[in-house]
């Protein structure tokens, strides 16, 4: 585990996860403490009640930690909510105009899977397309924020996130995103919840994505139309932000939909993706 970074993570089977605190590459477990990493244990200070445990040495070492299959770092949350077109480049490449406002839409929280977890390509699918995202967990709830300046304090931290999306049934299927975003398996998330105050600026991260080696999409969350801040403020403004909820906030240029010959994800097909702090992951693709 010394290839990524400490945060917090979820190790074992789908459905019977183990929540640990990684620390310097060594897993901590946490069930002491609680059942899962959610909205509650976020919400009730659950990452600084972690720290100091493991600090004072009440924390006992997941052994075998290495051999577990990595699951997403949160549980399942309320809701995700999707920023589209927050970057100028990929707007451009969409030919698309910069939205004046953030363009929102929902994915089926369901969607989350752990980030070496195979991506299905959808039955009838044909433009199966790849987006590397800054996902930001909630920490407290967010309602009606005064301004963006109150955003940030709301965070429990930063996740790389996969925003996989069938392009037919996004734009050409009935005039709405979220059934193209919403296919099982189109969410990989992880591999650590990285505490906000171990991530000095969302606004400076290097995000990268590679099929089958071939890098497709370099970029930084230093290009958001609306920065975190902002997005979370205007959020708030429509619905309540709940702990544990996942806001992924947008992908930079580079995606299939928009090279000069589309090109879209096959099975057999490997992704690669990092955000810089946040880690790194990979997704053998599959047919559904």
């Amino acid at each position: 585990m010394t290839d990524q970074p400490s945060g917090l993570a979820r190790l074992g089977e789908p459905g019977a996860e183990i929540p640990v605190l990684v620390q310097d590459g060594v897993a901590y477990d946490l069930r002491s403490l609680t059942s899962d990493v959610d909205g509650a244990f976020l919400a009730g200070g659950g990452i600084d009640r972690a720290r100091a445990a493991a600090a004072a040495g009440e924390l006992p070492v997941l052994e075998d930690a290495d051999a577990l299959r990595v699951g997403a770092p949160i549980a399942t949350p309320g809701k995700i909510v999707c920023i589209g077109l927050n970057y100028s480049d990929h707007a451009a490449e969409s030919g698309l105009a910069i939205p004046a406002e953030p363009v929102v839409f929902m994915k089926d929280p369901t969607t989350i899977v752990g980030p070496f977890d195979p991506v299905l390509v959808p039955r009838a699918s044909t433009k199966t397309d790849w987006e590397v995202e800054l996902g930001v967990v909630v920490g407290t709830e967010m309602r009606y924020l005064d301004s963006p300046a109150d955003a940030l304090a709301h965070v429990a931290g930063y996740v790389l996130s996969h925003d996989v999306s069938e392009r037919e049934f996004q734009l050409e299927r009935g005039g709405q995103w979220d059934k193209g975003k919403s296919c099982e398996t189109f969410n990989p998330l992880g591999t650590r919840l990285v505490p906000a105050d171990a991530i000095a600026d969302p606004q400076a991260l290097g995000m990268r994505l590679s099929v089958n080696g071939a890098l497709r999409q370099d970029g930084s969350s230093a290009d958001m139309i609306f920065p975190v801040a902002h997005v979370l403020w205007y959020l708030s403004q429509f619905m309540v932000l709940r702990p544990g909820d996942l806001v992924n906030t947008g992908t930079p240029a580079g995606v299939g939909l928009g090279m000069a010959t589309p090109e879209y994800l096959r099975d057999g097909d490997v992704v690669e993706l990092s955000i810089d702090g946040l880690g790194s992951a990979r997704q053998d693709v599959g047919q559904a």
